[in-house]
């Protein structure tokens, strides 16, 4: 497994949690890889998240990365998530995320507005695992 600084942090754009993959090796295999970059990322801070986000476009965006592009293929509505990003971001104040990989813009629009009934803390809860999975999915794709 060929890690490095700039491979963890396409990942997950926290130093911390690059830090601590990164220290954490030898890894035994991949799982034990990715089970510790999971642990991790379960324990990001709001300033955590914050710092993450700020390198992700908003869902339905077309102009992010090639990486977040291809995750968001299935987005075909973006319009519609126009004014639900904007009322997601005075609630939160911070982008919706979600895992989007292969999930429709129809699922993942019904998301985001369930997810506006959340409180503060259980949506930065939610952001977490969500940021966690894109990781998961980004390293498994690093490492393949």
């Amino acid at each position: 497994m060929n890690l490095d600084e700039a491979t963890l942090t396409e990942c997950l754009a926290v130093p911390r949690w690059v830090r601590a993959v990164l220290d954490g090796r030898p890894y035994a295999c991949p799982e034990a890889l990715f089970a510790a970059a999971e642990r991790e990322a379960a324990t990001l801070t709001a300033e955590e998240v914050d710092l993450a986000l700020a390198g992700h476009p908003r869902i339905g965006d077309k102009s992010g990365s090639a990486t977040s592009r291809a995750e968001q293929s299935g987005v075909d509505n973006a319009d519609e998530f126009l004014a639900a990003n904007r009322e997601y971001e005075l609630r939160f104040d911070r982008i919706y995320l979600v895992c989007a990989a292969g999930r429709s813009g129809t699922e993942l629009l019904a998301d985001l507005r369930q997810r506006l009934g959340n409180d503060p803390d259980t949506e930065l809860a939610v952001t977490v695992r969500e940021l966690g999975k894109i990781a998961l999915l980004r390293l498994r794709k690093a490492v393949s």
